[in-house]
């Protein structure tokens, strides 16, 4: 970690090509939910990546009963097995703001090293709502950690 980009990585028990899939087609199923980490909050609805250079990373869910999408992010690299880039916004950024993840599946002798790098955090000014008041080494190791819940729910994802 450094004051621009968390890098977080989690090995698990299965080659590159599944663990790519589970990443891609199965979001919904691993990411995460509620308020830390879906703009549903702990209403219902669904995360899906769309599977193609420029696709989407988005949400779907109501909100007093009429549904709303949210793009998350849109696909910059996109290699199956080895390699997906998108950006990455929330909602409190401002349109033209945004960072951008990496993630890289390295193969290994029990599976794949899952590798994200979440990079461009220091172009959000230092009152930046999502910095939450945190100095810029704080609030990268707030990033990491969250990467940190997420791959662990992936990992579980790998197992079952």
């Amino acid at each position: 970690m450094n004051g621009d980009s968390a890098r977080v990585s989690v090995a698990v028990a299965v080659p590159p090509p599944l663990a790519f899939q589970v990443f891609t087609e199965d979001i919904d199923r691993w990411w995460r939910r509620g308020p830390k980490f879906r703009h549903a909050g702990s209403s219902s609805g669904f995360i899906r990546i769309e599977p193609q250079l420029g696709g989407r990373l988005y949400e779907c869910f109501d909100r007093g009963g009429l549904p709303q999408v949210f793009e998350v992010g849109r696909i910059r690299v996109w290699e199956p097995p080895h390699k997906l880039e998108f950006t990455w916004r929330n909602a409190n950024f401002a349109e033209q703001e945004f960072t951008e993840v990496s993630v890289e599946f390295t193969a290994t002798a029990s599976g794949t090293l899952l590798t994200v790098l979440h990079r461009r955090l220091s172009l959000l000014p230092p009152d930046h709502p999502a910095r939450h008041g945190l100095e810029p080494g704080e609030f990268v190791r707030m990033i990491g950690l969250w990467w940190g819940e997420q791959l662990t729910a992936l990992r579980r994802a790998c197992l079952a």
